[in-house]
């Protein structure tokens, strides 16, 4: 063969393998699920795409995307999500788009009755990882990417109220009954105690009935709420590969009542990472600046000389690598 023609295939193959290993686009969709149990579940869905982005959603300035384009690739990943309390869908949008560059559908819920809009049934813990299980019905079995989907490899994530809501979902079983009322009188100005304060716990919560979901083969829980509230007998059941998160300087969730005693409690070996300087909405997308204007400071505000972009940049990407690896993504 000719040195011309042979450069002229090689530079062909080269080409063919760097088009073969382009990150996807970031699709989106804004979606709704039926609930059996309650009013429909909005839901924000982004997913891999070859359609490019042109522009972002709502309330998603950082993030262009490409709305209702058509999901490219087959047997995708699922991550479902659960936010804080007080929260949406979108909090961690730039996570979400960080697991679709590694090729996974995200889809988020927003809590009914725990959102930004509606805190009416904040207390009813129970209802999270039910309906945490609700989306992931719906994402295999009605979503218009559903047959996309990897049935087999579905990871959560979960950040404060959601990092509760994933260990519970996961096969935890907590006990807020017992642990919760002493928990208030030792640290009554904590921010779960205030939010609970003169409301009686709710007969759901008194004596529960907890979702789990056998289909969750890896969980991510960041500065879970309510961690003390498992102990060694209540997160027996969490088997699965997990990462946890804690921040150093958490302000809504100090102590070692809340991640460090998921930590302790938790019957495996684990990934466990505290993140020196970081507050807890430290883990929510970076403010851009018209979040700025509108949220409340203290969603926004990281501590002097934390740089909140800089570390998203290597949580998305640690968060990432870990479900890649846990769940076998590239694997058949």
């Amino acid at each position: 063969m000719r040195r011309p023609r042979l450069l002229s295939l090689l530079a062909a193959l080269a080409f063919a393998g760097a088009a073969h290993a382009a990150e996807p686009h970031v699709g989106f969709m804004r979606l709704t699920t039926p609930d059996p149990k309650g009013p429909p579940i909005e839901v924000g869905v982004w997913y891999p795409t070859d359609a490019a982005e042109t522009g972002p959603a709502g309330g998603m300035e950082g993030l262009p995307v490409a709305t209702g384009a058509p999901v490219a690739g087959d047997r995708l990943p699922l991550v479902v999500m659960s936010h804080g309390n007080g929260g949406w869908f979108g909090g961690h949008y730039d996570t979400a788009a960080a697991l679709v560059k590694k090729g996974f559908v995200v889809a988020a819920l927003t809590h009914t009755g725990d959102n930004y809009r509606d805190q009416s049934r904040a207390l009813e813990m129970t209802e999270r990882p039910r309906q945490l299980s609700v989306l992931i019905d719906y994402m295999l079995d009605a979503s218009p990417m559903r047959a996309r989907i990897d049935a087999a490899k579905v990871g959560a994530f979960g950040f404060s109220s959601g990092g509760f809501t994933v260990l519970a979902a996961a096969g935890g079983e907590p006990n807020l009954a017992a642990t919760f009322p002493a928990h208030c009188r030792k640290h009554p100005t904590n921010y779960d105690c205030r939010l609970s304060a003169g409301k009686p716990l709710p007969a759901s919560v008194q004596a529960p009935t907890w979702t789990h979901d056998a289909r969750i083969k890896a969980v991510v829980s960041a500065a879970p709420a309510l961690g003390f509230s498992f102990g060694r007998e209540g997160l027996k059941g969490v088997t699965q590969p997990l990462q946890l998160w804690k921040a150093a300087d958490d302000e809504i969730l100090p102590g070692d009542d809340y991640a460090e005693a998921v930590h302790r409690a938790l019957p495996g070996a684990h990934d466990y990472r505290i993140v020196p300087g970081a507050r807890h909405f430290d883990f929510l997308v970076p403010c851009g600046p018209q979040a700025a204007k509108q949220l409340p400071p203290p969603l926004c505000a990281s501590a002097p000389g934390f740089d909140r972009v800089a570390f998203h940049a290597d949580f998305n990407d640690q968060v990432a690598t870990f479900f890649t690896t846990r769940l076998g993504v590239g694997e058949r």
